[in-house]
């Protein structure tokens, strides 16, 4: 199977993405629709029943942005940065997590890609929509039915390994995987460095950034700086646009629960009745609280983010931080936005 191939075979899956990616769900004149269609409106339901931190409008959001990210322009602009030249494939054993709806699709496009084999180990919080959009796939491109492969079990004939996890399970990922060809990442954050200028605009493209998956991704910000003089009112304001969060009973009760024991603890914060801001060193916030720091100057900034590059994964920003995106965007990553820095396609041509 050609690249072109299989590059044709992601943007009809793309396609058929786009269908189940807004609120009103109609049939599109697509190959293999009428076989499909339904079966994935009920995978979406179960997705939904089965982990209610993904609710339709996270599930809409995610679907709808793999389905622009698997255009033919994207794909190919994406690819042609490598050389693709006839490979000896390999078989790359995939350990995904499963805080947000399809998290671990990346590595899974990765390998597939690349024309290697791909063997899943899904997490139990995401476990039903990859596998119906494999056979999706498959009834696009029969070649990939030899190439893909979902288990429950212990990872068995496998030549490489790209893993997901927290610090703790990545200390097994080490000790299991470290002979085998890997890429295995551990816990990080996102954060936002503010001037104190931003338009509401901008403001409220930095609320979606901390809100949306509820927090629960790397690409969420769970931090934010500040200059030691910032008025949080325009702030607050631009979230309230995210009030109705308050209606998710998971959500809400994560915020009545840390709210809870910083009082108890006799913790300062900053509250709106559904998120809490609260001043700390560290990068990662329990859902609902978001942590700050204020800052003195440019410069300072600039050595905390080289100084703890491995705990930050992406940086919003727009005062000319290097590697900064602009707000609204952390959940929008392009093809080339790769976790961790990694690059997972660099790698994977390398081992075939």
């Amino acid at each position: 199977m050609q690249l072109q191939q299989r590059i044709n075979a992601f943007v009809g899956l793309g396609r058929f993405l786009k269908a189940f990616s807004s609120e009103e769900i109609q049939k599109p004149d697509i190959p293999f629709i009428d076989e499909y269609f339904e079966g994935m409106i009920l995978q979406l339901e179960m997705a939904k029943s089965h982990n209610r931190w993904f609710t339709d409008d996270n599930l809409r959001f995610a679907l709808q942005s793999w389905a622009e990210g698997l255009s033919e322009e994207n794909l190919k602009e994406w690819t042609s940065k490598y050389s693709f030249n006839e490979i000896n494939e390999k078989t790359v054993a995939i350990i995904m997590a499963g805080n947000i709806p399809l998290v671990g699709f990346h590595d899974f496009l990765s390998v597939l890609i690349t024309g290697n084999k791909v063997l899943v180990k899904l997490s139990s919080n995401d476990n039903k929509l990859l596998p119906y959009l494999a056979k999706y796939l498959i009834a696009l491109q029969p070649e990939f039915e030899n190439r893909i492969s979902f288990t429950e079990e212990k990872l068995i004939g496998f030549d490489a390994v790209i893993a997901t996890g927290s610090n703790n399970t990545a200390r097994y990922f080490e000790y299991y995987f470290g002979k085998y060809p890997h890429v295995i990442r551990k816990n990080r954050n996102s954060i936002a460095v503010l001037s104190g200028n931003e338009t509401p605009e901008q403001l409220k493209g930095l609320t979606d950034d901390i809100f949306r998956y509820f927090g629960l991704g790397c690409r969420n910000v769970s931090k934010i700086f500040v200059p030691e003089n910032y008025d949080f009112k325009a702030f607050f304001k631009a979230v309230f646009t995210w009030k109705e969060i308050i209606h998710n009973n998971k959500y809400i009760n994560n915020y009545d629960y840390n709210k809870a024991v910083y009082l108890l603890d006799g913790e300062k914060m900053l509250d709106n009745e559904f998120l809490l801001l609260k001043k700390d060193t560290g990068f990662s916030s329990p859902i609902a609280v978001v942590f700050y720091e204020r800052y003195k100057n440019f410069q300072e900034i600039e050595n905390l983010i080289l100084n703890n590059e491995e705990k930050i994964q992406a940086i919003v920003s727009e005062i000319g931080i290097k590697n900064e995106i602009p707000f609204g965007s952390s959940q929008k990553p392009k093809l080339w936005d790769y976790a961790d820095g990694v690059d997972t396609l660099a790698f994977l041509l390398k081992i075939a």
